[in-house]
C-alpha cells in the first residue's frame, strides 16, 4: 500500500481538489508553472487542464525545447535581458519559430535576426498595409448564453468532441492549442456574441472587410428521449439556428454604419427547393443579401408545397431542387436592367460547406458533403461563382486522418490523395467560377499538422492556381483571426515537397491574393486600407500615412452605439428594445475595457508571462 506521506494532500479549493486525476494520477503530473523549464510562447509539452491525464514530452518535442533554451541563452546575453523577458518579446516567438524548422523541417519563414530585433521580426510579419478579407466569420443570437462549444475547446488545447479519443497531432503533441491567447480562458457563449466579435476581429486583427455568415443546419428537439426531427419550414429551423437571415443582415448594416464604409458583406440564407423560392424572394426585398450560404448536409430544401413534409439534404447538380434556386437568384439579378445586381455585384457569389464529414463511408454523397456535384453546377451556371468552404477537407476539425492519406501512398494525379481536398481540386480545375476557401482547414493544419498544410495549399494552388484560393477564418469559434493571419503569411511549403510535387512556391504575392485580394476581385471591392483617424487609438504613424484608404476604422467605443433595435433583433438577454447596456445582463459587455487596459499595461511597460496554468506529465 503506498506511504499516505507520498500520496498529494487535496485540500480544499486547491489545484488537486478541483482536478479529475486519482491520487496515482497526481503522483504523475506536477503543475505546470512551477515544472515549465524554458516558458516558451510555444508549449513544448502536452499541458492538461485537469480533465484529462497528459501524455509524456516527446522525444522531438524535448529536442524543441533544447533548442529553444540554447537560442534563448545566446539571444538574451546578447541583450542584456533576462531569458523570461526575452521569451516574453517578439524573440522568444522567433527563437521557437526557429526550433520548430530546425526538429520538423522548414514551415515557417523566420530568421535569427528576429530574435534580436523586434523591428525586424515585424518586418517579416503581415505589413501595415495588407488588405484581408475574413470570408467567413460567425458569431451567435445573443439570448443563447451558458457554457461555449467544441470549436472553441478545441482551439484553446482542452479535450474536446472533436478529438474524443485525444489523438497527438503530427508533433506528438495531445490537444495543444491552435490559439494560445484562448489557452485559459473560459468558454462561453458571450465569447460568440457580437460584442466580443468586433473587439476580435476589426480591432485586434488585421481583417479590413468580413463576411457574417450563418449555418441553416437545424434539427427541431421533441419529445424526453426522442430523436431530434428535421424542420418543416424555414422558419421552425431559423428558431433552431445560432443565426438568422434576419440577425445577419442587421449586424451588417449596423457594422458599415457604424464606420461609414463597407466593412462587413451578409450572407442570404440558401434554403433550396420550389416550396423555399418565397424566402430567397423574401431575403431580397427586405434585408438585401450581398451573397449567398448553403449547405448541402443540411435539411434545408423543400421539393414540395406540403406544409406537413419534412425538408431535405440536397445536393448543388440536382436540377429539380438546387437549379430552381439559382434560376430566382439570377432573375433578381438581372431584372430593372441588373440594378440590384450593380448595388450588390458579389450577389451571384455562392458560398457552399463541403466536407468536415469524417464519418461520411466512401464513395461519398454530395449530400454530406462529398465534392462531386461541383463540375456539373460550374459548368450549367457559369455566371455564378461556387466558392467551396472549408476546401472540402473530409476530416472534422482533427485531420490525423489527412496525415495518414499523405503517410499511406495513394495518390490522385500524382499527389498525396488527401481526402476530400485532392479531388475537389482536381474536379474543379477546369472551371474558372470555382475558388476553395480555407476557414477551419487552415487553422486545423498549419500548427498542429504542418505537412498536412503544406500539401493542401500545394494542391489548390498546383490545380486551381494562384487566383482561386481565398481566406476565411471561421471567427470567432478560434478567437481572433490574427494569429491565422500572422501564420499564414510566415507558412512556407517546404522546398523539398515542391520538387517532388511541383507545388508551387507560396510567394508573398500569392498570399496577398489569398489573404484578400482574389476575394476583393470577386466581390468587386476595392482592395484599400483602413483610413487614418486621428480620434481612434487603432492609429498609428504606419496607417497614416495611408490616410486616403476607403475603409474607415470601428470606433473604438462601439458597444455604446449598439442601437436598441439591434439589441432587439440579436435577443440581448434580459432587454427590450430600449434597453442599454448598464442593465443586469450586460455586465461583462460593460465592464470589458480590455484595449484600454491592454494600452496601459503595455505603456507601463508589461510583459507576456507564458506561464501555463495547468499540469504536465513527468512521469510515465
Amino acid at each position: 500500500m503506498a506511504n499516505r506521506k507520498t500520496m498529494p494532500e487535496r485540500k480544499p479549493e486547491t489545484r488537486e481538489e478541483d482536478s479529475w486525476f486519482s491520487n496515482a494520477q497526481l503522483g504523475r503530473v506536477a503543475p505546470a508553472d512551477h515544472f515549465d523549464r524554458v516558458h516558451s510562447p510555444i508549449p513544448t509539452q502536452m499541458v492538461s487542464n485537469g480533465e484529462y491525464m497528459p501524455i509524456v514530452q516527446t522525444d522531438k518535442q524535448r529536442q524543441v525545447e533544447v533548442r529553444i533554451a540554447e537560442l534563448t541563452a545566446q539571444a538574451s546575453r546578447k541583450l542584456g535581458k533576462s531569458r523570461r523577458s526575452f521569451l516574453a518579446s517578439t524573440g522568444g516567438y522567433a527563437a521557437s519559430f526557429i526550433a520548430m524548422n530546425e526538429v520538423f523541417g522548414r514551415f515557417f519563414d523566420v530568421r535569427p535576426i528576429e530574435m534580436l530585433i523586434p523591428d525586424a521580426y515585424a518586418e517579416s510579419g503581415p505589413p501595415r498595409d495588407l488588405f484581408v478579407f475574413d470570408d467567413q466569420t460567425h458569431i451567435i443570437r445573443s439570448s443563447r448564453v451558458g457554457p461555449g462549444n467544441a470549436l472553441r475547446d478545441i482551439a484553446q488545447g482542452v479535450h474536446s468532441s472533436l478529438n474524443a479519443a485525444d489523438l497527438p497531432d503530427e508533433l506528438g503533441r495531445v490537444n495543444f492549442p491552435w490559439n494560445p491567447a484562448l489557452v485559459g480562458l473560459p468558454n462561453l457563449n458571450s465569447n460568440f456574441h457580437l460584442a466580443q466579435y468586433m473587439k476580435d476581429v476589426y480591432l485586434d486583427s488585421q481583417v479590413t472587410v468580413a463576411i457574417m455568415t450563418n449555418n441553416n443546419s437545424a434539427a427541431l428537439p421533441q419529445g424526453a428521449g426522442q430523436p431530434s426531427r428535421p424542420p418543416k419550414n424555414v422558419q421552425e429551423s431559423e428558431s433552431a439556428e445560432i443565426l438568422t437571415a434576419e440577425q445577419t443582415m442587421a449586424t451588417r448594416d449596423w457594422v458599415n454604419q457604424l464606420s461609414g464604409s463597407t466593412r462587413m458583406l451578409g450572407h442570404g440564407q440558401l434554403y433550396t427547393g420550389k416550396g423555399n423560392l418565397y424566402y430567397i424572394d423574401e431575403q431580397v426585398e427586405t434585408m438585401r443579401p450581398d451573397c449567398w450560404k448553403g449547405y448541402t448536409i443540411a435539411t434545408a430544401a423543400k421539393t414540395d408545397f406540403d406544409p406537413n413534409s419534412d425538408m431535405k439534404r440536397w445536393r448543388l447538380d440536382d436540377p429539380d431542387v438546387a437549379y430552381p434556386t439559382y434560376e430566382r437568384i439570377d432573375y433578381h439579378a438581372r431584372k430593372d436592367h441588373g440594378r440590384y445586381l450593380r448595388s450588390h455585384p458579389g450577389f451571384r457569389n455562392i458560398s457552399i460547406h463541403k466536407g468536415l464529414s469524417t464519418n461520411e463511408p466512401e464513395p461519398g454523397r454530395p449530400e454530406l458533403g462529398h465534392p462531386r456535384d461541383i463540375p456539373k453546377a460550374a459548368h450549367d451556371w457559369p455566371e455564378f461563382n461556387f466558392i467551396i468552404y472549408h476546401a472540402a477537407i473530409k476530416p472534422s476539425f482533427w485531420v490525423l486522418n489527412a496525415l495518414n492519406d499523405v503517410k499511406s501512398g495513394e495518390t490522385m494525379e500524382g499527389v498525396p490523395n488527401i481526402k476530400w481536398v485532392t479531388e475537389m481540386a482536381v474536379l474543379a480545375a477546369p472551371y474558372k467560377n470555382v475558388y476553395a476557401e480555407i476557414g477551419t482547414t487552415f487553422a486545423s493544419s498549419v500548427i498542429t499538422f504542418p505537412t498536412v498544410c503544406a500539401h493542401i495549399l500545394g494542391q489548390l494552388l498546383k490545380f486551381m492556381g494562384e487566383d482561386r484560393v481565398v481566406f476565411g477564418s471561421d471567427a470567432v469559434w478560434y478567437g481572433s483571426p490574427q494569429w491565422q493571419i500572422e501564420a499564414l503569411w510566415r507558412f512556407e511549403i517546404p522546398e523539398d515537397l515542391r520538387q517532388i510535387y511541383g507545388y508551387p512556391k507560396l510567394t508573398k504575392a500569392v498570399k496577398r491574393k489569398i489573404l484578400g485580394l482574389n476575394s476583393a476581385r470577386i466581390y468587386q471591392l476595392h482592395p484599400g486600407v483602413v483610413r487614418a483617424d486621428k480620434s481612434n487609438r487603432q492609429d498609428d504613424p504606419v496607417r497614416d500615412a495611408y490616410s486616403n484608404g476607403v475603409y474607415r476604422p470601428i470606433p473604438t467605443d462601439y458597444e455604446a452605439r449598439i442601437t436598441p433595435e439591434l439589441k432587439r433583433i440579436l435577443e440581448f438577454p434580459g432587454t427590450t428594445a430600449s434597453a442599454s447596456l448598464s442593465e443586469p445582463g450586460f455586465e461583462q459587455y460593460r465592464t470589458d475595457h480590455l484595449a484600454a487596459i491592454k494600452e496601459s499595461y503595455e505603456a507601463h511597460g508589461g510583459q507576456r508571462s507564458n506561464t501555463r496554468y495547468g499540469w504536465l506529465r513527468t512521469r510515465a
